[in-house]
């Protein structure tokens, strides 16, 4: 059976360190707090409950809201988070509110969530303002991913989704495409505000190449396989294709890439495709992409909630966002503008 002493030496660190460090006390570093709970999971220790939560009532519980469980980046964040937060104690308890007013009225208004929960965390979820002030208004410690909104007091942990977006498609740019498709999520489906954030990255950066955006070559879809897949049949049929398609998910990128080549096209020989995520299986695919880190982005979103499950209060000051950098993975299915 595994003990704390065994994750002390793993760690490197004393067995008080420890314990310190499962319980989100201020006295150890990040850095230290990420290298103990590394070491727990690779030993499979877990703090029992009772050890773990505070006096006073506390559930040991953290809710997690998210827009659906199916999109890869939702799925990562969360899987790295309850990774993080099983470790420390904590359980986490899911929350699915889709496109549905009802459910984020009984969950904000109905259904007592402070009584039921220490803690919450937004993941890639948009709301209307009016809900971002009822969230705070609950007086819950909580952090926000990936969110497009700020809920105040809360801090926030995401990518510069403008910069992904222009990214991809300077990429494009660089290999000698002007006549560039884009696929982005429809701000109108309960995606994260991401996409249109890409979005707009690609026209600054068509308008930096002096390329005016050709409003036939943006089609916005569900942000999903379907969608993707919607999207090129669209692109097909209106005849001249586009020399490159910049997908603002590797979801819909995947799907494109699919629709593509069932239909005879040649890629990248023909169209080049790029996407932003690195999904898991972008390589499979072959897909150019800007990866993000997703998993990063769920560990670190739990462990900015262990000090405040802790008791520990933050300053009055609002919190900087946490913006993680991305990069550029080239693979197989961009390349330089080829045959018609």
């Amino acid at each position: 059976m595994t003990t704390i002493d065994d994750v002390a030496r793993l760690a490197g660190v004393s067995t008080a360190t420890v314990s310190r460090a499962l319980r989100g006390l201020p006295t150890v570093s990040e850095a230290t707090r990420i290298r103990v709970l590394l070491a727990a999971e690779q030993l499979d220790y877990t703090v029992s409950p009772s050890a773990s939560r505070l006096a006073g009532g506390k559930t040991g519980t953290v809710a997690v809201i998210v827009p659906r469980i199916t999109p890869w980046f939702v799925g990562a964040v969360v899987e790295a988070a309850d990774e993080v937060l099983h470790t420390a104690g904590y359980d986490l308890l899911l929350y699915t509110i889709g496109g549905r007013e009802r459910a984020r009225t009984r969950l904000l208004h109905k259904s007592n969530l402070p009584n039921r929960v220490d803690a919450a965390m937004l993941v890639a979820t948009p709301l209307p303002t009016a809900d971002l002030v009822t969230i705070a208004n609950l007086a819950l410690p909580g952090v926000t991913v990936s969110s497009g909104a700020a809920v105040p007091g809360w801090p926030s942990i995401r990518i510069d989704d403008q910069a992904a977006g222009r990214a991809a498609t300077e990429h494009l740019l660089s290999l000698g495409h002007r006549r560039i498709a884009c696929v982005w999520g429809d701000p109108d489906e309960l995606v994260h505000p991401a996409h249109l954030q890409r979005h707009r990255g690609y026209r600054e950066a068509l308008g930096a190449a002096g390329i005016d955006p050709d409003p036939r070559l943006g089609i916005a879809a569900p942000a999903d396989a379907d969608g993707g897949r919607s999207a090129a049949e669209q692109l097909i049929a209106r005849g001249e294709l586009p020399t490159a398609i910049f997908a603002s998910c590797d979801e819909m990128a995947m799907a494109v890439l699919n629709t593509l080549r069932a239909a005879g096209v040649r890629v990248p020989q023909q169209v080049s495709v790029i996407g932003v995520d690195d999904h898991t299986l972008a390589g499979a695919f072959g897909l150019t992409t800007v990866a993000q880190p997703a998993t990063e982005q769920g560990r670190l979103a739990a462990g900015t909630l262990l000090g405040p499950l802790a008791g520990l209060s933050r300053t009055g000051e609002e919190p900087e966002p946490v913006i993680l950098p991305t990069r550029l993975v080239v693979r197989d299915s961009t390349g330089p503008p080829g045959e018609k």
